[in-house]
């Protein structure tokens, strides 16, 4: 059954706090499994990308510092762009593996107990309604209604009491969103130093041009961050320029310091 409601509708509504727009988002329009898949990914695409990025300038900024050659840069940059992705696809995929090796644990230890022991259940759930607020009358109500239905008796029992959310995520696919978003934001600033080579503008102002494409990339990745935590996509922008900003900036600054021992 596909549910009537527009999910994206929604968040405009309650951004804009608009009660017919938020009336009209759940009276049609069915995204809901376009924003599962999309919540599903975005994670591993925006912090792959941003590791990536704030990275491998780090190491392009701490040789810059300490004024070495540009084959120096990309064969340092290249290096942990290849060897980094790959180290945070592997620790993704495996992270994944096990959050879902234990959720599917979990679910088997529910049904287990839902086939063996559904009253001691359904009381937990009464308890666990209870501790909530509702009267015990209607948690019992609920229960029973609830109990009638196996699958989505398990889904809640594992919600509210493991507080574990189903959400079916491919370790596979996770760590491959990992690993090519690593790669296409944290190649930036190396392609620069590769462009440089045949556009003289560039030339000039290499490690000024890859700082200035690596701002604009980490502002773009900050932005899209607010698709998970809808907060200001401005100010997340701003947040992470900072940070990536700082991180590029220690760099340097010990590149430059540590410049005598070449």
């Amino acid at each position: 059954m596909s549910l009537t409601r527009s999910l994206e509708g929604a968040r405009i509504a309650y951004k804009k706090r608009d009660v017919e727009a938020s009336i009209k988002a759940h009276q049609g329009g069915d995204d809901h499994e376009h924003h599962q898949v999309e919540g599903r990914y975005i994670k591993s695409f925006v912090y792959g990308g941003l590791d990536g990025l704030i990275t491998t300038f780090a190491i392009v900024a701490g040789v810059a510092g300490a004024s070495l050659s540009v084959g120096v840069i990309m064969i340092l940059g290249l290096a942990n762009l290849i060897a980094d992705g790959i180290s945070m696809a592997v620790g993704d995929f495996l992270s994944s593996k096990a959050e879902s090796e234990y959720k599917q644990t979990e679910r088997k230890r529910e049904a287990w107990e839902v086939d063996n022991h559904p009253e001691g259940e359904k009381l937990e759930l009464i308890e666990l309604y209870q501790e909530k607020g509702i009267s015990q009358k209607d948690a019992k109500t609920i229960v029973n209604v609830i109990s009638k239905y196996r699958e989505a008796w398990l889904d809640i029992m594992m919600l509210q009491e493991l507080k574990i959310v189903d959400d079916e995520k491919s370790a596979t696919k996770n760590a491959l969103v990992t690993f090519f978003s690593f790669l296409l934001f944290g190649s930036i600033p190396v392609l620069i130093y590769v462009f440089s080579k045949y556009l003289p503008f560039i030339a000039d102002n290499t490690f000024l041009s890859a700082a200035i494409f690596t701002s604009i990339t980490l502002f773009f990745l900050g932005s899209l961050k607010v698709r998970m935590t809808g907060k200001n996509w401005f100010m997340s922008g701003l947040e992470m320029l900072f940070v990536g900003g700082l991180a590029a900036g220690a760099a340097f600054m010990i590149g430059y310091l540590l410049s005598g021992l070449k």
